[in-house]
């Protein structure tokens, strides 16, 4: 179950399921660069000030429950996630930049829904299970 959180005349618990795909769908995040990415998005959480509690995905794309305060904004949340781990990635794996013309790691589009504590558990078991496929 979420944990309950306290602010200034507020209390919150909030919880948000995201997905985004690597454009044209190409088969690059092996472990390696999953692995890379991983340690990108957090520390991304970690400079913005929320929580991924879960990652995982698979070859074309990437999964995370994230908690985060009523304060932040999903479009920033996904701007500085996309944005900064593309750029990171670059950099990191100069390789790509010839497999994805255009010099864009990440599809512009990403799919986010809330979750409650009814369906956390699911989401946890979905996003765990993406590399049994």
């Amino acid at each position: 179950m979420s944990q309950v959180y306290h602010g200034r005349g507020y209390v919150y618990s909030i919880q948000y399921h995201i997905v985004w795909c690597v454009k044209y769908r190409h088969k690059i995040l092996d472990t390696i660069r999953e692995n890379k990415l991983k340690e990108i998005l957090n520390k991304i959480a970690k400079d913005n000030q929320f929580t991924i509690l879960l990652i995982n995905g698979d070859l074309d794309h990437i999964h995370l429950l994230i908690e985060c305060s009523p304060q932040h904004y999903i479009p920033d949340i996904m701007k500085a996630l996309k944005g900064v781990s593309a750029r990171l990635m670059m950099k990191q794996y100069p390789q790509l930049k010839r497999k994805l013309w255009g010099g864009h790691l990440w599809n512009p589009s990403y799919f986010v829904a809330t979750v409650s504590e009814n369906t956390e558990e699911q989401i946890r078991n979905y996003i765990n299970s993406q590399k049994e496929k």
